[in-house]
This record gives C-alpha cells, sequence and structure tokens, in this order.
C-alpha cells in the first residue's frame, strides 16, 4: 500500500462525519416540509396562532410563512408568493448557503465562520424591517398572508 492510498482512504473516511451536520440540517428542513406538507396550517387548531398578531393585529415578518411551506411542498410556488413573498425570496440563498457549506465539508475545507458580508446581512435586515412595516400599511396590503 503506497502512501497516496493510505492518504486517499483517510480523506475518504473523514468525509462522512464532516458531511453528517449539512446533511443532518437537509433531513430536518426536509421533515419540516414535510410535516407542514401533510398537516394543513389553513385549518384551524393545528398550529398556534403567531405571538405578535395575536398581541398586536398587525402582521410580522414571518406571519403567512407556515402556509407558505405548505404551498411550496404541494408545488404551488404563486400561492406561496402571495402569503410570503419575502419567505419565498430567501429560499434560493439558503439553498444556496447550505451547498456551499455541504460542498466544503464534502471537500474537508474548513467551515467558513462568516455566512456572508456584513453589509449584506445589514441590507437584509433593513430589508425585513421594512417590509415588516409596508406589510401593515394600507397601500401594503398586498404582502400580508
Amino acid at each position: 500500500m503506497t502512501l497516496d492510498t493510505v492518504r486517499t482512504e483517510r480523506r475518504g473516511r473523514g468525509r462522512l462525519p464532516a458531511v453528517l451536520a449539512p446533511l443532518g440540517a437537509a433531513a430536518a428542513a426536509g421533515v419540516v416540509f414535510a410535516v407542514v406538507g401533510v398537516i394543513d396550517p389553513n385549518q384551524p387548531g393545528h398550529y398556534p396562532t403567531c405571538p405578535f398578531l395575536w398581541a398586536t393585529g398587525l402582521y410580522c415578518p414571518g406571519c403567512g410563512t407556515l402556509r407558505t411551506i405548505h404551498a411550496l411542498a404541494h408545488g404551488d410556488p404563486v400561492a406561496a408568493l402571495g402569503l410570503n413573498p419575502l419567505a419565498v425570496a430567501t429560499v434560493p440563498f439558503l439553498v444556496y448557503w447550505w451547498g456551499r457549506w455541504a460542498l466544503r465539508a464534502w471537500q474537508g475545507r474548513p467551515r467558513r465562520t462568516r455566512l456572508a458580508h456584513p453589509a449584506y446581512i445589514w441590507a437584509f435586515l433593513a430589508l425585513v424591517i421594512v417590509y415588516w412595516i409596508v406589510r401593515n400599511l394600507p397601500f401594503g396590503a398586498f404582502l400580508a398572508p
């Protein structure tokens, strides 16, 4: 057995533990989609009411996300966009970041400690706050679930 063969075997065996975390996250997301896809959030009594909506009567940025997931699980992106367009818009970014994480783990490269440049994170936070405000104003009623 050559030294290169030993290194390749070690690298191959080391990949599985490194990839378990991204695979576990994907499995957890799959379970969430499966449960919400089967148990309809449009039917009362299955899920609790949004605490912010209950306390204030206003929609939070996450209001409608369960119904959005249900619509996506049933292959209806148009209905999902009508329920929470911000949640639908974040899905490609979440898939990209998960894919980057899984690829780095598979390649044996260290995890990145930074998700994105801080300016992008602050811009997203500002977008969420503006979305939160606008969906509760009369002219932003199209953003309400």
